[in-house]
């Protein structure tokens, strides 16, 4: 635990020079706060996680900070669960300007994508998730690595990562909300039954999280709709690739932006 009140502070570096880390990182020491966490969160931002035991103490180093022409604080707040991630992997989570619940991520930043689910999945409400991607572009592995580091179990309603699986039953210890359930979109559309869509209706009735994979096929079948699910993750292989879904694509030329 963090000795005091945890703040983000992050500045935009204006005149880079040879310890500039340094005057930081001895300005804050010199006012009693305490550097948890510091990474660069592009190429001319920093970030950092620090505790304070009183808010004068960030007060006076705001007021330090504004004289200081090699550097401009952008973000002075207690830390949001973007601002740890971004700390932690040095890079800000993209999220799309049009859709808000909208959550974007190439594989180089699957590490950073497994981090974002893990923590949605720890949280005490049970969401409903929608992952969008391409054949073997890694969706199923992410949501297996989230549920492993967010010490949960993962139970495949549909899937295809093994084999095709097409679940119309659970047994009583595979029901509860320990678990996540991972529905594949386009596998129940295709091969799901009766009973096996019986399966996923109570599912989607009961307060436990689910993982929908191709959650724009999934919405065709059901009377959901893309507005009842919590959050959207997309993966993609590159940044200019389009997500297509049962002939329907999905444009990769929104706007993007920081998840703030």
């Amino acid at each position: 635990m963090a000795d005091g009140k945890e703040w983000y502070l992050e500045y935009e570096i204006h005149r880079n020079r040879p310890g500039l880390l340094g005057d930081v990182s001895s300005l804050l020491g010199m006012l009693g706060i305490n550097i948890l966490t510091i990474n660069g969160v592009d190429h001319e931002r920093r970030g950092l996680l620090v505790a304070a035991r009183e808010d004068k103490q960030i007060e006076r180093f705001l007021a330090i900070a504004e004289t200081m022409e090699t550097i401009h604080l952008t973000k002075v707040r207690p830390p949001t669960l973007s601002d740890r991630l971004a700390v932690r992997h040095g890079r800000y989570i993209e999220r799309d300007t049009g859709d808000r619940k909208t959550f974007r991520f190439t594989r180089d930043e699957i590490g950073l994508l497994v981090d974002f689910m893990a923590e949605l999945i720890k949280k005490p409400e049970h969401l409903l998730l929608g992952i969008r991607g391409l054949p073997r572009v890694g969706k199923s592995e992410s949501i297996i690595a989230a549920s492993v580091s967010a010490n949960k179990r993962w139970i495949f309603i549909s899937s295809t990562l093994l084999k095709q699986t097409v679940r119309t039953r659970l047994s009583d210890d595979e029901r509860s909300a320990d678990h996540i359930y991972v529905i594949d979109g386009v596998v129940s559309k295709r091969r799901g039954s009766e009973s096996h869509w019986d399966l996923i209706r109570q599912l989607m009735r009961s307060p436990v999280t689910k993982v929908i994979e191709h959650p724009d096929d999934f919405v065709k079948e059901t009377e959901y709709t893309l507005e009842n699910f919590d959050y959207i993750l997309e993966l993609r292989n590159h940044r200019d690739e389009q997500i297509r879904s049962s002939g329907d694509s999905i444009h990769s030329d929104f706007p993007w932006s920081d998840f703030n």
